[in-house]
């Protein structure tokens, strides 16, 4: 299922609260997938796992999230997925379409992706975009914490305008946005002209200089 693959020995031991923010970081990526049987079958594992590290609010928000899942029939989740992350533009799950849009600028930025995936020696193969969301979550739980979450914050006001959208579509994987969003520093915005405006300034320690055009643009309905 991982669409990375270490091109070196892996890393130490990590301490106990980094082994922790990584195995939120990978419940985060797998809950994120399209909801194959695959997925499925990898969630009672997820929630053990979650379950196994110390409470917090990113803790408490996959486990809203897996909780949520239980009412639903695999039919209705599938469904369920596509209506929210296929229909709604708004919804995107490719980190630099909120930085670049659907413009020449976005290759130029995927293909630096790759790059910094390859220098911290874990090669990206596979169907998904290297900005994928759940991509990047695998690339900082199980290839690079830092960086990984390094890049995470880098696209901080992209994640808390999704993390927004799909609050308001009522869409059950907000919790996980919440669950990844509590994982970085500083609070999240509240609405929408504050991720904005987090656009404009930086996220708390980053200047990313986001261009705004994205995040205008409505869903695909």
């Amino acid at each position: 299922m991982s669409a990375l693959t270490r091109g070196r020995p892996t890393a130490p031991t990590l301490a106990l609260d980094e082994q922790a923010h990584a195995t939120l970081l990978q419940a985060a990526s797998v809950c994120l997938r399209y909801p194959d049987r695959d997925v499925l079958d990898l969630l009672p594992l997820i929630r053990t796992s979650v379950r196994a590290v110390p409470e917090s609010p990113a803790r408490a928000h996959l486990l809203v999230f897996l909780d949520a899942l239980a009412p639903r029939t695999p039919d209705e989740l599938a469904e369920l997925y596509v209506a929210v992350f296929d229909r709604r533009r708004r919804c995107c799950l490719d980190l630099t379409w909120w930085t670049d849009g659907e413009t020449r600028r976005r290759g130029a930025s995927l293909a630096a992706l790759k790059e910094r995936y390859r220098a911290a020696g874990v090669e990206f193969s596979g169907t998904e975009l290297p900005d994928h969301l759940p991509a990047v979550l695998e690339y900082a739980a199980l290839g690079h914490l830092a960086d990984g979450l390094a890049l995470l914050q880098e696209h901080r006001a992209g994640l808390e305008l999704l993390r927004l959208a799909l609050h308001d579509a009522d869409a059950p994987w907000a919790a996980v946005l919440q669950a990844v969003c509590a994982l970085l520093p500083g609070p999240s915005p509240t609405d929408v002209a504050a991720a904005k405006a987090l656009a404009r300034s930086g996220p708390p320690h980053e200047q990313v200089g986001l261009d705004l055009a994205p995040f205008g643009v409505g869903d695909r309905r």
